[in-house]
């Protein structure tokens, strides 16, 4: 049973019907789409507090919260740059709000705060990151953003004198910056937020000591919403290249190069239709991670003095399994590979010659780093399901592979158990699945259970540690994770198989994997809560208005409901390719089809659903959560909770201070354990004191 609970704050309806391909469709929640209105303020304002009566009121709340912050308040440090012999990194210590910026002398040497955002921002909601550092050592841009700002402006620390710089790029849209090898300046792609003229794209330069006035445009991308340039630039300061990305459908991708030695005009060396390219400059030469003639991608090479792109060459062919991340380092390539639900690195010399590999763990998730300067060490992040995010670096020269930083998480890790096996969709497809617990739970089954999925975009879901399943591993959930098509796990083929008018197909996967966890008796459909952000937001909204009665409980985060509409909000428009858009008669009928927030039907016994946003998700724009969270509350029929945790400074990848992480993970965690029954006094066997 929940807290008692009045009934929700009343959401008037005010029908507004369209026509759409001869299709009569009535949104009755349209007027909550005006973020900024008086009515929709207020309507926040009371779902708030209604959401937050229901959560200070749940049994056992203050330990899970204990715990969360147990797992969450350890010191954390991000991947190096590594300029010369300095290395420079973001740092939170144990307890402290928000990571700061530092350096250190060689890997020994003593660390030095460079850029503290909590000394300047008592609220601590302001958060940093390191943008550049110039070859030379001396300089270093920095980007600073408040809460879940999608946006940010950038500064500059004179790293000898240690003093700010006066030269400043204000709030917004930020697409790369290069500071110049003599130092004089930088160049920069930044869309900045304001009404002078908000959809010029272009590169400038701005030169140290002067005003913004001043500043030189070098390449003009377009004038127009959905193209972005994206600046990057050679480690000797050289060649710039521009990337222009459409979000037309199809999407395209414009490469051009410029070299800045000799004044000539940029050249264009690539446009493609619907391919992934992303390039790097190592000297004279550009690599590029590619699906260009090859589904799974390649990483290929050119000489700048190259006219054509068909002088590009293969360095990294394209194999069964897909790429996922590439870099270059010490003149070697390194790539990423998803195999078996799991990444491993790869490396080659930069004309494809295989080289030894590096020793990474087995088992869990690797992301590089890429970085426009010059440095002889490859630093990657390495996690898995029982192992936290762990920084290692590998000396390619000396083949020394050491741990960089290894956060002190309390727990026991060799007290989980990780099982992977293979379930029938509803087609007949075997889909992957992990099933992660305590040791010996089967022995107690059915048990509480917590399924989540992705599904989209060719995004591959491999194993990663966080404090939320941690948590509920240890409160005896069994925690499942689903590798459903729409993904990468199985390369482009698995991505296209639920893909625009395929969608249905993740969906599916989705809905027989909880199918399956009930038929084998893991668990019973009172026992089961489901969660996903972003596209995985959209699973679980699809999947719970399909079939109410499978699930007990909805964690839905930074979600994408409302089909019909979603690409007119924000950068949602570079979805098209993914989902199809509305404007498109064939694409409508599908949308339609499985759109969640038209989905929803009066008078059904909907699951217990939080549903989680805030006013600065640029991504999936909070009108779907709004939305939603009205729809449902009018329509459910089962007594349970339907909660909207909005916060007006929670973007899609948010940066909150580490207190309203605690608060906001003990909300989603409190939910979940308390709608499934599970006892909350309980201790955990996997918790280290």
């Amino acid at each position: 049973m929940s807290p008692t609970i009045s009934p929700p704050p009343l959401s008037p309806t005010e029908p507004v019907t369209e026509i759409l391909h001869g299709v009569a469709v009535t949104d009755p929640y349209r007027w909550l789409e005006d973020q900024n209105s008086e009515r929709t303020r207020r309507w926040l304002e009371e779902q708030t507090a209604y959401a937050r009566t229901y959560f200070e009121a749940l049994p056992g709340r203050d330990r899970i919260r204990k715990r969360v912050e147990e797992l969450l308040a350890v010191e954390s440090i991000s991947e190096p740059w590594k300029v010369g012999n300095d290395y420079f990194y973001l740092k939170r210590a144990a307890h402290s709000q928000q990571p700061a910026i530092m350096m250190r002398e060689g890997e020994t040497g003593k660390e030095v705060v460079l850029v503290d955002p909590v000394k300047r921002d008592e609220t601590a909601t302001s958060a940093v990151r390191i943008l550049d550092i110039s070859r030379r050592g001396h300089l270093m841009a920095y980007g600073i953003s408040h809460g879940g700002d999608p946006f940010h402006a950038a500064e500059f620390l004179d790293l000898k004198w240690k003093q700010v710089l006066p030269d400043r790029v204000p709030r917004g849209a930020g697409y790369g910056l290069v500071i110049s090898s003599d130092e004089r300046g930088f160049y920069y792609s930044h869309e900045i937020a304001g009404p002078c003229r908000p959809f010029y794209r272009a590169v400038y330069w701005h030169e140290f000591g002067s005003t913004r006035d001043k500043d030189l445009e070098i390449f003009f991308g377009g004038e127009d919403a959905r193209l972005h340039v994206e600046l990057s630039g050679s480690s000797d300061g050289r060649f710039l290249g521009y990337r222009v990305v459409s979000g037309f459908d199809p999407q395209s991708y414009t490469f051009y190069v410029q070299d800045m030695s000799c004044g000539k005009p940029p050249r264009k060396l690539l446009e493609q239709t619907g391919a992934f390219f992303i390039p790097c400059f190592v000297d004279s030469r550009v690599f590029a991670l590619t699906d260009w003639e090859a589904p799974n991608r390649r990483v290929v090479a050119f000489d700048l003095s190259a006219l054509e792109a068909d002088d590009w060459v293969d360095v990294v062919p394209e194999s069964q399994h897909r790429m996922t991340d590439f870099c270059v380092v010490d003149h070697r390539v390194f790539v990423v590979r998803v195999d078996t639900l799991s990444t491993r690195i790869e490396v080659f010399d930069e004309f494809g010659q295989r080289q030894k590999a590096v020793p990474c763990p087995p088992n869990g998730s690797v992301r590089l780093v890429r970085r426009n300067v010059r440095s002889d060490t490859l630093f990657y992040k390495f996690s898995s399901f029982n192992q936290p995010t762990t920084i290692f670096s590998w000396h390619p020269a000396r083949a020394e592979h050491c741990t960089w930083a290894e956060p002190q998480v309390p727990f026991d890790p060799s007290l989980v158990e990780i099982k992977r096996a293979q379930y029938r969709s509803k087609d007949g497809t075997e889909i992957p699945i992990s099933l992660v617990s305590q040791k010996g739970l089967e022995t107690r089954r059915p048990v509480p259970t917590f399924l989540t999925a992705y599904g989209g975009f060719g995004g591959s879901r491999t194993p990663q540690f966080n404090a939320y399943s941690t948590l509920l591993i240890e409160k005896g959930f069994l925690y499942v994770v689903a590798n459903l098509r729409g993904g990468g796990e199985h390369g482009a083929e698995w991505h296209r198989a639920a893909q625009r008018h395929r969608r249905q197909t993740a969906i599916d996967d989705f809905i027989s994997a909880a199918e399956w966890l009930v038929a084998e008796g893991f668990t019973t459909a009172n026992n089961i809560a489901i969660g996903g952000m972003s596209n995985g937001g959209l699973l679980v909204g699809a999947a719970m208005t399909q079939r109410p009665d499978l699930f007990r409980a909805v964690v839905c985060v930074g979600p994408i409901l409302d089909m019909l509409r979603y690409h007119l909000f924000d950068y949602a428009y570079y979805f098209i390719d993914e989902f199809g858009s509305s404007v498109n008669e064939d694409d409508f009928r599908h949308l339609l089809e499985y759109s969640p927030y038209h989905r929803v039907k009066n008078d059904v016994p909907y699951p217990s659903t939080l549903i989680v946003s805030g006013d600065l998700d640029r991504t999936c724009n909070p009108m779907h959560a709004r939305k939603m969270t009205a729809r449902l509350q009018g329509a459910t029929n089962s007594g349970h909770p339907i909660l909207l945790n909005y916060t007006e400074t929670w973007g899609h990848v948010p940066v909150q201070p580490l207190a309203r992480r605690i608060t906001a993970l003990t909300d989603r965690l409190s939910f979940i354990c308390h709608e499934l029954s599970v006892n909350l006094e309980q201790e955990s066997s996997l918790c280290v004191s």
